[in-house]
C-alpha cells in the first residue's frame, strides 16, 4: 500500500462486520485502524442477539421448571430475580467486549474509542480533533431501532434499553410484528409480565411461511400474549404514578407500565461526512453498494446493516471477510451470495427457516410439492404440554430439489443450521429420504416426510 496514507484501511464501526474486516485485513498485512464511539462488539454483542439469547435461555426455565414435575422433580419455592439475570448478562457482555478488543489488538489493529467522520478525500477526523488518512475506508456503523413519530414517543423504550430495565414491567405493550417484537414478547411473558403486542398490519413475521406464523400466533395466545392488529401508536401520556396512558388506533386508551417499540431498524449513515465525498445514500438511509460492498466512491466500502441488504450478524461477518480478502488478500475478489440465507426467530417456541416459503415457491416455480410434519414432541407429551411442532419442506416438482425448509418447535434453529447446508447445496428430497433417521429426535422428521 502507498505510504502516502497513515493507514491502508480505516474502519468506522467496530461491530461484527467491522471487526472481522479489520482483523482479516490486518492478517493480510494491511495497516488498519478502527474507530468506535460506543463499545467494541456492535449491536450483536452489546445490545442485540447475544444478550437477547441469554434472556431467551433464562425465560425457558419458566416452563422447564413447571414441566420438571412430570419428570419426577420436585422444585419448591422457585422464584425469579430479574436483576440477577440482567447483571449476569451484562457482565458477560463486558467479557465478550474485552475479547473483541483483544482480537483487534492481537492483530495490531489501532483502536480509536471515539467518533470518526470523513472530512475530505481519504481523510478522517476523530472527535478529539486528530486527522488521519487512509487508502481505503470501510463503513460498518450498523443500524439502530426506529422510533415512530407521535406525541409522547419520548416515553418509549427500544430493544437497546430492554436489557437494562430496573425492574420488570407488570404490563408491557410491544409495538411491532417482526422478530424483535415476537422475541421480547415471549421473553417478558415467561418472566411474568402481561404482554400486549400491537401491530400496524394484520400479519406478524412478514416474510416467514404463513403456516409457521399462524402456529406461533396460536401458541403465543394460549400462553397469554395479547395481539392487537391494525393498531398504531397515536399518543402516550405519562401519568403521575409513572404509568403510561396509551392510545392505539381503533382501541380505547389503556394503561401500561412500559411501552417498547420494535418497528424496524434504521441504517446509521448520517453524520459520517459521506456527503463530503459524494457517497450515494438510498431512500431508507442505506449506503448503496455493489455485490463487492463498493460504494460509488472507489476507495469507500460498506458492510453490514448500514447497507440494509440482509440485517443479520453472520451476513455482516461474511461481507467483512469478503471485503478484506478481496481488497487485501492474494486471491481473486469474490462477492457474498445473499440468496438462501437461513434465519431464526427466538420466540417461544422458536422458528427457523431457509429458502423459499410455499407461496414464494408457487409464484416462482409453479409446480411444487409440499411435505409437512405436525407432531407433538416427546418431551411435551410427558410434560402434558399441548404445543405441537410444525416442519415443512418445499420441493421443486420439476427436479425434486428442496427449495425451502421451515420449522417451528423446540431447538428449531439448532436443527436448521445443518438442514440449511443441504438446501444451499441443492440436495433433493430423495437425498433426505435416503438418510437414516436418528431416533428418537425431533430432527428425524426431516428424513421421514411422506
Amino acid at each position: 500500500m502507498a505510504d502516502q496514507y497513515d493507514f491502508d484501511l480505516f474502519t468506522i464501526g467496530a461491530g461484527s462486520g467491522g471487526v472481522r474486516a479489520s482483523r482479516v485485513a490486518a492478517a493480510h498485512g494491511a495497516r488498519v485502524a478502527v474507530a468506535e464511539e460506543y463499545r467494541v462488539g456492535g449491536t450483536c454483542v452489546i445490545r442485540g442477539c447475544v444478550p437477547k439469547k441469554m434472556l431467551v435461555y433464562g425465560a425457558h426455565f419458566a416452563e422447564d421448571l413447571e414441566d420438571a414435575r412430570q419428570f419426577g422433580w420436585n422444585i419448591e419455592g422457585k422464584s425469579f430475580d430479574w436483576q440477577r439475570l440482567r447483571d449476569h448478562v451484562q457482565n458477560d457482555v463486558a467479557r465478550l467486549e474485552g475479547l473483541y478488543g483483544e482480537t483487534l489488538s492481537n492483530h495490531k489493529v489501532t483502536i480509536f474509542n471515539e467518533r470518526a467522520t470523513i472530512t475530505g478525500d481519504h481523510q478522517i477526523t476523530l472527535a478529539s480533533g486528530r486527522q488521519v488518512t487512509a487508502a481505503h475506508i470501510l463503513i460498518a456503523t450498523g443500524a439502530r431501532p426506529h422510533i415512530p413519530e407521535f406525541p409522547g414517543n419520548q416515553h418509549v423504550i427500544t430493544s437497546n434499553e430492554a436489557f437494562h430495565l430496573e425492574r420488570l414491567p407488570r404490563r408491557i405493550l410491544i409495538a411491532g410484528g417482526g422478530y424483535i417484537a415476537n422475541e421480547f414478547a415471549g421473553i417478558f411473558n415467561e418472566f411474568g409480565s402481561k404482554v400486549t403486542v400491537a401491530n400496524r398490519s394484520d400479519t406478524i413475521l412478514r416474510g416467514y411461511d404463513e403456516a409457521l406464523r399462524d402456529r406461533l400466533l396460536q401458541i403465543a395466545m394460549v400462553k397469554g400474549i395479547e395481539f392487537l392488529f391494525m393498531a398504531e401508536l397515536e399518543h402516550i401520556e405519562k401519568q403521575e404514578d409513572g404509568t403510561l396512558l396509551v392510545k392505539l388506533t381503533g382501541q380505547e386508551p389503556r394503561i401500561f407500565d412500559c411501552v417498547m417499540v420494535a418497528t424496524g431498524r434504521v441504517p446509521n449513515s448520517e453524520g459520517l461526512g459521506l456527503e463530503a465525498i459524494g457517497v450515494e445514500i438510498g431512500t431508507r438511509g442505506e449506503i448503496v453498494v455493489d455485490a463487492f460492498s463498493r460504494t460509488n466512491v472507489p476507495y469507500v466500502y460498506a458492510v453490514g446493516d448500514v447497507t440494509d441488504r440482509v440485517q443479520l450478524t453472520p451476513v455482516a461477518i461474511r461481507e467483512g471477510q469478503a471485503f478484506a480478502d478481496s481488497v487485501f488478500g492474494p486471491g481473486q475478489p469474490y462477492a457474498v451470495d445473499h440468496s438462501c440465507v437461513p434465519s431464526a426467530v427466538f420466540s417461544h417456541p422458536p422458528i427457523a427457516a431457509v429458502g423459499m416459503t410455499e407461496s414464494e415457491a408457487r409464484n416462482r416455480l409453479g409446480s411444487i410439492k409440499v411435505y409437512q410434519a405436525d407432531f407433538r414432541p416427546m418431551k411435551n407429551v410427558v410434560a402434558g404440554r399441548n404445543e405441537r411442532c410444525l416442519y415443512k419442506m418445499v420441493v421443486d416438482a420439476a427436479n425434486d430439489r428442496i427449495v425451502g425448509i421451515h420449522m417451528i418447535g423446540p431447538e428449531a434453529p439448532e436443527i436448521m443450521q445443518a438442514a440449511a447446508i443441504a438446501v444451499k447445496a441443492g440436495l433433493t428430497k430423495a437425498d433426505f429420504d435416503a438418510t437414516i433417521a436418528i431416533h428418537p429426535t425431533m430432527a428425524e422428521e426431516l428424513v421421514l416426510f411422506k
